[in-house]
């Protein structure tokens, strides 16, 4: 290895070399702030379903579960492509190839930026048209235009924080995009009470809080790098946000289809439960509260899946395959003990779980006839996230678009078909459908597993 490509001391000072040491203590060490992350993440949008839930009940509710579906489809790019940087970081820095790091993190700046210029415009164009296609309530429409609006006019601060925080993850720092989301959770719970309680303002208050704490969130996050940018590795100078070729090939090739992945996961999810709110809006209040409580367990087992993937990463591109198996095995125990709470807690209290959002006594009652629903889910949660860390770890593109194409169109949007309509089973076939696809990435993962050709994917630093 020549001499300038190799990390100094004060460069490691950010980065976090994951391919030594007790594979336990390094998986918890990492992942930790990681699952802080993803409760934090968590409140922060179920902040929005509670206080809405208390003052516009029913109606804000579906308002809030529709936006957040529609939202989380604009950020796929986003979430792609930063994915995407962050597995490519994380085998520079498991070759040692600094100088890759930096040409590489420039390339995302520029690239992700024009990108959410260009969702921002179209969104806004489109707006009509995408609550038309999610079946908006009629009881719902208004509230659900003003928070879609207003969350589309904040994208580029949400696509800004999702690349810094995959920069950093790549670089093994999970402590500091931990930081970015607890400014953006806290503001966003003040700033919640504050626009609805006080101001008045609705879901639109709602969805304000919401941007304004991303906002605020992404700009400590430059200020903080830019502070910290010889151990960064980036000098923020204008030169290096030049889009360079030979790190947009790989960028390309392995963002696009962890972008068809998130898109296609996200946008089969959005039209599943499109149908679910055609069967009105109580159907559609239950659907978001039932999908905000997946989400607290699947952001902490996240924090696992992304913390296990740059393990994988580093792994690889160190070449310590036998490492990359005790990762997996690790991440897959950890996950089950906290699979098993949240199916114990739903499971034996669901109106006091569910009742955290609304007093509904009609949204309650439906509540509980979806636990089973929920069991479903925390179980695809338990098996899944350990062989997402293998598959995205890899960095094989052509596996994760075969995983986009099955989990998001073909199961979910198959399965939700087969039993709501194929077998009458209405709103509960659309439910279970949606959840039992959620395991279909681990049946993949496991047969790539034992094929052993993850071994054969340090081609990315090469």
């Amino acid at each position: 290895m020549e001499k300038e490509n190799s990390v100094s001391s004060k460069e490691k000072t950010l980065i976090k070399d994951l391919t030594v040491g007790s594979v336990p203590r390094q998986l918890l060490i990492f992942a930790l702030p990681l699952v802080l992350s993803g409760i934090l993440q968590a409140a922060y949008n179920m902040v929005d379903m509670i206080v809405v839930g208390r003052y516009l009940e029913s109606a804000g509710l579906s308002a809030v579960s529709i936006g957040g579906d529609v939202l989380m489809v604009l950020t796929f790019v986003a979430m792609g492509f930063s994915n995407a940087a962050q597995i490519i970081i994380s085998q520079y820095v498991g070759a040692n190839r600094p100088d890759k790091v930096s040409k590489m993190i420039g390339t995302l700046f520029s690239f992700l930026g024009g990108c959410a210029l260009v969702m921002t415009v179209v969104c806004l164009l489109l707006r009509n048209s995408i609550l038309q296609w999610v079946k908006t309530p009629v009881e719902s429409w208004d509230y659900t235009m003003d928070y879609v609006v207003t969350c589309m006019a904040g994208l580029v601060f949400i696509y800004g924080y999702n690349l810094v925080s995959a920069i950093l993850r790549g670089m093994g720092d999970s402590r500091h995009p931990f930081l970015f989301i607890a400014i953006a959770s806290v503001l966003n719970a003040v700033l919640d009470l504050l626009f609805i309680a006080v101001f008045d303002l609705g879901v639109f208050g709602a969805a304000l809080a919401t941007v304004i704490g991303q906002a605020v969130s992404f700009v400590c996050a430059l200020v903080i790098l830019y502070r910290k940018r010889k151990e960064f590795m980036f000098d923020f100078k204008l030169k290096s946000f030049r889009i360079s070729l030979d790190m947009l090939k790989p960028l390309i090739s392995l963002g696009v289809p962890m972008s068809i992945q998130s898109a296609a996961v996200s946008i089969s999810r959005v039209y599943v439960n499109s149908w679910v709110n055609s069967y009105g809006v109580i159907a559609s209040a239950v659907s978001g509260m039932g999908h905000k409580l997946e989400m607290v367990n699947n952001t902490i087992v996240h924090g696992f899946t992304t913390a296990g993937a740059s393990m994988v990463a580093q792994c690889i591109g160190a070449k310590k395959y036998g490492r990359v198996t005790k990762v997996i095995l690790t991440s897959f125990v950890i996950n089950g003990i906290f699979g098993a709470i949240f199916i114990l807690c739903t499971v034996c209290w669901p109106r006091a779980v569910f009742g955290i959002f609304t007093s509904d006594t009609l949204a309650l009652d439906m509540a509980v006839t979806y636990v089973p629903v929920a069991v479903v889910s925390f179980i695809g949660g338990i098996i899944r996230p350990s062989m997402f860390s293998l598959i995205n770890g890899s960095g094989n593109s052509k596996l994760n678009l075969a995983v986009a194409l099955l989990d998001g169109i073909i199961a979910r949007i198959g399965l939700a078909m087969l039993l709501g309509l194929v077998f009458d089973m209405g709103v509960y076939g659309f439910w279970y459908g949606n959840a039992f696809a959620g395991w279909v990435p681990f049946f993949i993962g496991t047969v790539y597993y034992f094929s052993g050709r993850w071994r054969k994917s340090g081609r990315l630093v090469n």
